[in-house]
C-alpha cells in the first residue's frame, strides 16, 4: 500500500494541516476545494467564477497526483445558497457530461463569507 500527499501550499491547508489530495494505491482523495486562486487567494466575487476555479484547482491537483478528471467517481459540491445552483449547474454539466460521477449537493456554510461554493471528489484510476 502507498501513500502519497499533494499540497497547493494554500494557508488553508497549512493552518488546518491537511493534504489538498492524498493518494492511497489506485484513490486520489481531493480535499474540499474553494473558489480561490491558490497561486493569488483571490477570490472572485460570483460564484461561476469560484466554480470554475474550484475544478480548475481540483484540475491540476489530479494531474500532478497521476489521475485526469475522467477518474472522478464521486464528487460532493457545497453552496450557500440554493438559488445558485441554476448558476452552476451548466459548468457542471460541461465538466462532467461525459465522466457522469454521483454526486451530492448540499446548501451550507462556509468558513469565510466569501466563499460560494466547496467541491470535493474522489477518484479511481482502473487497473485496465
Amino acid at each position: 500500500m502507498t501513500r502519497k500527499n499533494f499540497s497547493t501550499d494554500s494557508d488553508f491547508e497549512k493552518k488546518a494541516g491537511y493534504s489538498r489530495a492524498v493518494v492511497q494505491d489506485n484513490w486520489c482523495f481531493v480535499s474540499g476545494t474553494t473558489g480561490y486562486d491558490y497561486k493569488t487567494m483571490f477570490m472572485p466575487p460570483d460564484i461561476q467564477a469560484q466554480t470554475k476555479n474550484c475544478l480548475e484547482t481540483i484540475r491540476q491537483t489530479l494531474e500532478e497526483a497521476g489521475f485526469s478528471l475522467s477518474d472522478i467517481v464521486k464528487a460532493n459540491y457545497y453552496v450557500t445558497n440554493q438559488t445558485d445552483a441554476d448558476f452552476v449547474f451548466p459548468i457542471l454539466r460541461k465538466t462532467f457530461a461525459s465522466i457522469r460521477p454521483a454526486a451530492t449537493m448540499i446548501v451550507c456554510g462556509l468558513i469565510r463569507p466569501e466563499m460560494l461554493i466547496e467541491i470535493e471528489v474522489t477518484a479511481l484510476k482502473s487497473n485496465n
